[in-house]
């Protein structure tokens, strides 16, 4: 924490000092503390867009002329960028270089270089495997330049004849009820701003935006109910970053594209501010659990957020908050995601992981895509009057008036879906129940257990039991409580904040869809309480079950590890201690970032494993843990 303070520092005292915007009586406050000789010093983070000017647009520069240099032998770290793998590639280079070209005056020396050479590269890739995202990518790129009056200038005509016949929506849309093929629900927003965007660009008439516009809403509609949040899969209840920024991503296209954001779809993004408001924190982290997070779930906020803002969805100190909360999460990128030593961002290597459809390979584009987001982000903060504004010295503050606990509603129905936020000081705490529908209920970032930036982490694709039990039965089967969740309750009793919920089936392993399995039920209650949660589980079966084996693993970022009976003290690190009741023994090992032991903020370090050998089932087993950590 102390070395992720002074690089802010010192970003903020290079960015404060290299801008003549920013008048010398132009009042310095605070917003953070950094401690030298005993004593603590202010810190102040620079304005947004000074930040992208000095910071990302550099090293998109970097890339540029990396690119021209080494054309389609690129390497990034090691990793060849053009092998065909990164379906995305054509469509992230167009979008993110051509920022170079639309922030550079025509006076300037510079100019006709990016100009000459964006073509270049656009002749050279245009044949390349690009689909859905990088087909969005590549038309918001031409859309942008074409408001710029540089289209023609930039992309020569032989080059835009092609990527009119190959940047097609039709490519994963079924034509005949514009269902989508083979792709979460997100997809349609993908859909739709194509198709809009090729409309902008004179390719096509309207009818396919206006239908991918219906179904995309429809499909809202149908499967958010009374909450506004989109359900990636068709009504099988699994929610994530994308059901909270979707609406952010639908607006953004919206302004994009010159079109007016309905009332509903402002009451939608609404909801969302509401879920991302109650995670905001000093040091700019995103999401902490789900799909795609990482550096992702840090945009994730910066999207809704900054649409929020544009479309006047936030009151004006709202307005101010969201704003300190972006130059927070864009300097994170810059000081904790962009490695300088790979000069690239950092979401595979030194213990960080992500999931498998993000992986190296992909490494040129995720830069590009990344300084996209905060670039188009921070651009909607200079339109509504940001440029070169210091953010708030109340950021602190303001956190500190959020509410300890709240509840999130995603669905309720057969099974209740919803987001448990506990703020304990500077640790947000995150307790999704929202496991549902097919390809992730096995793998632990779904898993409803706490999560906390840099505390409490998952690991992307992997299914180790962490913090929840898996049974194994006498016949081979794998249980685990995780995907049938009823009767959501919460309660507070002085600073004790409990939540309560239970399931008649467990969840049976082996399959892509959760399948219900009723020899097993469980009744849960968390209780949070300032540096304490504690999980209590009872379990009870019908008939005489017979049971191989139960365990859970408890995978940390602590470290210096002692163990007494099934307690485990930790000297290193937020995590101070762990114990666990009803599981016979439990062993402590050092695993220092093993696969599978990385989270995408870095390396586990130390992992608790706690088992119970073969036993008969007649009559209810309590299991229960608890984590004591640092305020």
């Amino acid at each position: 924490m102390k070395n992720h303070v002074k690089t802010v520092a010192v970003i903020a005292i290079v960015a404060l000092c290299a801008h003549m915007t920013v008048q010398a009586d132009t009042p310095i406050t605070s917003t953070l503390e950094v401690e030298k000789s005993g004593e603590k010093h202010p810190v102040t983070y620079p304005p947004l867009n000074q930040l992208i000017d000095q910071e990302i647009l550099p090293k998109l520069n970097w890339f540029f002329e990396k690119l021209l240099a080494e054309k389609e032998d690129i390497t990034l770290d090691g990793v060849h960028a053009f092998t065909g793998k990164d379906k995305f590639l054509p469509g992230k280079i167009a979008i993110g270089l051509s920022y170079l070209l639309l922030k550079t005056p025509e006076e300037s020396p510079k100019f006709d270089h990016y100009l000459e050479d964006y073509r270049k590269i656009a002749d050279m890739t245009v044949d390349d495997r690009n689909e859905t995202w990088g087909i969005y990518y590549y038309l918001s790129a031409l859309h942008r330049l074409k408001e710029a009056g540089l289209l023609e200038r930039a992309v020569s005509k032989k080059t835009l004849d092609k990527l009119k016949r190959k940047t097609d929506w039709r490519q994963f849309i079924d034509q005949d009820d514009y269902a989508l093929v083979s792709l979460p629900a997100n997809y349609y927003g993908v859909a739709f701003s194509i198709a809009r965007l090729r409309y902008l660009l004179g390719w096509e008439d309207k009818s396919g935006s206006e239908e991918l516009l219906k179904k995309m809403m429809d499909h809202y509609q149908k499967y958010s109910g009374d909450y506004g949040f989109s359900d990636e899969t068709n009504g099988e209840g699994r929610f994530d970053r994308y059901s909270i920024l979707l609406i952010g991503e639908i607006c953004q296209r919206f302004i994009e594209t010159g079109m007016d954001v309905t009332p509903q779809m402002k009451e939608w993004l609404r909801n969302s501010v509401d879920a991302i408001q109650v995670r905001l924190n000093e040091e700019g982290h995103g999401f902490s659990f789900g799909r795609s997070i990482g550096a992702y779930g840090d945009t994730a906020f910066l999207e809704v957020l900054s649409a929020a803002a544009y479309l006047d969805v936030l009151t004006p100190e709202e307005k101010e908050m969201a704003y300190a909360f972006a130059t927070r999460a864009t300097e994170r990128y810059v000081s904790f995601w962009y490695d300088e030593d790979m000069q690239s961002v950092n979401l595979w290597d030194k213990g960080r992981t992500t999931d498998d459809y993000r992986g190296k390979h992909r490494i040129l584009g995720e830069n590009l895509s990344l300084s996209h987001q905060l670039i188009y982000t921070a651009n909607l903060w200079n339109e509504i009057g940001y440029k070169d504004k210091i953010p708030s010295s109340d950021f602190d503050a303001w956190l500190k008036k959020l509410p300890t606990s709240t509840i999130t509603w995603f669905a309720k129905g057969d099974y209740d879906r919803a987001l448990i936020t506990y703020r304990d000081q500077n640790h947000v705490i995150s307790l999704p129940l929202i496991n549902g529908g097919k390809s992730q209920h096995m793998n632990n970032p779904y898993y409803p257990i706490p999560f906390s930036n840099a505390m409490l982490e998952g690991t992307p694709d992997e299914d180790y039991p962490q913090l929840l039990p898996r049974f194994t039965l006498a016949d081979g089967d794998e249980l685990i409580p995780a995907a049938f969740i009823r009767n959501v309750q919460t309660s507070r009793e002085g600073d004790t904040f409990t939540v309560t919920y239970e399931q008649k089936e467990l969840d049976r392993l082996g399959k892509s869809r959760p399948i219900k399995d009723d020899r097993l039920k469980v009744e849960t209650q968390y209780d949070f309480s300032p540096g304490k949660i504690t999980r209590t589980d009872v379990y009870r079966s019908d008939e005489k079950l017979e049971v191989d084996n139960i365990k859970m693993e408890f995978a940390s970022f602590s470290s210096e590890a002692t163990i007494d009976s099934n307690t485990v003290t930790f000297d290193e690190g937020d995590v101070t201690e762990f114990s666990v009741n009803g599981l016979n023994v439990c062993e402590v090992d050092s695993v220092d970032g093993e696969p599978p032991y990385q989270t995408p903020v870095g390396p586990l370090l130390t992992l608790v494993t706690c088992e119970t050998g073969d036993m008969t089932m007649d009559e209810p087993l309590e299991i229960s843990w608890s984590i004591k950590y640092k305020p």
